[in-house]
């Protein structure tokens, strides 16, 4: 198991966890489309060569984020990430995945 965590602008937030959830992350037992999400601000600045979302290169940029937590199998990390890749409007995303280690389910047997 792992955890992709990532930050997403407000207006592309649904699209980019229908994306993720699509790929296979987000189930654990019998819930799916499982994440955590918190509301921040993000800053960055375009270098000369980018093609930046918001502002334009050479300028510092400040927008509201989500971070969204999501759990994803072992096998849907690759389909994860190039998901988010694709739906998420920024040229760079930011982005980190991590293995967790994994526990039985409570009632489940040892």
């Amino acid at each position: 198991m792992h955890k992709l965590c990532f930050f997403v602008p407000a207006s592309h937030l649904e699209a980019v966890k229908d994306a993720v959830f699509n790929a296979g992350a987000g189930h654990f037992g019998n819930y799916d489309r499982c994440c955590w999400q918190t509301l921040g601000q993000g800053q960055f600045r375009g270098l000369e060569n980018s093609t930046p979302f918001l502002g334009v290169p050479g300028e510092l940029e400040y927008v509201g984020e989500y971070k969204v937590e999501v759990i994803c199998p072992d096998e849907k990390v690759d389909a994860a990430v190039s998901a988010l890749r694709q739906a998420h409007p920024y040229e760079e995303p930011a982005f980190e995945v991590w293995p967790v280690r994994q526990f039985p389910l409570s009632g489940a047997e040892s």
